[in-house]
């Protein structure tokens, strides 16, 4: 399965099927499921990365177990909209995933999702060390949510 466009989710899940958001770090990836009905995304945890394999495999469990039809990567673009070398590294990664299982990814711009939730924790008043523990987790929901909004807003016609 190639790597598919946010206007061809419904078309590459199956009904009653869900997202799992991504946001992909060198040290951890967030992760962020959304409901059946692809209208809201909730952060669920976060994985620490250790090697790609165990990584991996925890990451699958979590699609099997949670009726995971689609992954959504957060696409780190620059600011200017031009693409870097981390850009390069999410598209290997999505690659590999596909490697190990036929499964449709999408991505989605991540400009700024870390700096949206950060401030939102702030404006909380969350400690450092709770905003840490929740970052990651917070960001592939904000992710999620983009691309669900981007589905939702596509799926509308005008009257």
């Amino acid at each position: 399965m190639p790597i598919c466009k946010l206007n061809d989710v419904k078309q590459s899940i199956s009904d009653g099927q869900r997202l799992l958001g991504l946001d992909i770090g060198k040290k951890t990836i967030g992760l962020a499921l959304s409901d059946a009905g692809l209208k809201i995304a909730t952060p669920v945890k976060i994985l620490y990365r250790t090697k790609f394999t165990p990584d991996v495999a925890e990451l699958f469990k979590l699609v099997d177990e949670q009726n995971v039809g689609g992954l959504v990567l957060g696409w780190p673009v620059n600011m200017d909209g031009s693409t870097g070398p981390r850009c390069d590294s999410t598209r290997d990664f999505a690659y590999a995933l596909m490697r190990i299982r036929d499964v449709p990814v999408f991505f989605q711009d991540e400009r700024l999702s870390t700096q949206a939730v950060e401030s939102a924790m702030i404006a909380a008043d969350m400690t450092r060390a709770k905003r840490a523990v929740r970052r990651d987790a917070l960001a592939a929901g904000w992710i999620l949510q983009s691309a669900l909004d981007t589905i939702h807003d596509r799926a509308i016609t005008p009257e």
